[in-house]
């Protein structure tokens, strides 16, 4: 089963293409371990939550971003052992002058629950991070299904779910805060790929008129889910 790394961390303004010339420079890396696919978008639609959002999530200053990554792999053993490589590989040793604050970076490892395929070049994506009960995988992944066909037939090329299988805490943010996950829950991580914002605005405004989102109830926690809208700054796969 493939494998998803994702990521959420928080950019100063200014240091867009120093992250990312940092990001180009590394993404061959991961290839060379066995990474099938880097993405790292830019947020441009970061609405602001009342209990839980993606600022929160990193604890983002003024002035920055959320960058929105993920990294595919084949399997979870490939990520593994990649991640044993990198432990000991120089090239993977950060920077003196890393451009963001590392310390308030999240990551964590998905199964791919989901996947509507490969969607072509996308122009914009919505980043989505929720938390859902460890006994309800089945309804996610029967939410997942309906939304795909819904959503695909609005514009968007492809929809993807991760289902978290190493979540790890961490010292300042975690993607368990993030989303304040329970013990009997789980984090989900995934995205909607579409052509461009345009067609983006226009199939949730048909999906929001014309009653099909009150068919299917989401099940995650919508009260601490979080959602933003992200531009595509570097992709492997069109490279």
């Amino acid at each position: 089963m493939s494998y998803i790394q994702g990521f959420v961390l928080a950019v100063p303004e200014g240091n867009k293409q120093a992250y990312i010339d940092m990001a180009t420079t590394v993404a061959p890396m991961f290839a060379e371990f066995g990474a099938l696919r880097t993405v790292e978008c830019w947020g441009e639609d970061i609405p602001d939550g009342k209990r839980t959002d993606f600022k929160r999530a990193v604890k983002a200053e003024a002035g920055e971003r959320i960058v929105f990554a993920w990294v595919f792999w084949p399997d979870k053993a490939t990520c593994d052992a990649a991640a044993e490589r990198m432990r000991t590989d120089e090239r993977m040793q950060p920077p003196a002058d890393i451009p963001f604050d590392g310390k308030r970076m999240i990551f964590a490892g998905f199964e791919t629950a989901s996947d509507s395929g490969d969607g072509g070049a996308f122009g914009w994506i919505d980043g989505m991070v929720g938390v859902v009960a460890n006994d309800r995988k089945q309804a996610f992944l029967d939410h997942a299904a309906f939304m795909e066909s819904a959503l695909k037939a609005k514009g968007a090329t492809r929809i993807v779910n991760g289902w978290g299988t190493d979540v790890p805490d961490g010292t300042t943010t975690d993607f368990k805060r993030a989303v304040e996950a329970q013990s009997d829950e789980t984090v989900t991580f995934g995205w909607i790929e579409w052509p461009d914002k345009a067609t983006h605005d226009a199939g949730w405004g048909a999906l929001m008129a014309d009653g099909t989102m009150q068919q299917n109830p989401p099940v995650w926690d919508g009260q601490r889910a979080i959602f933003g809208g992200f531009a595509p700054i570097l992709d492997t796969d069109r490279a």
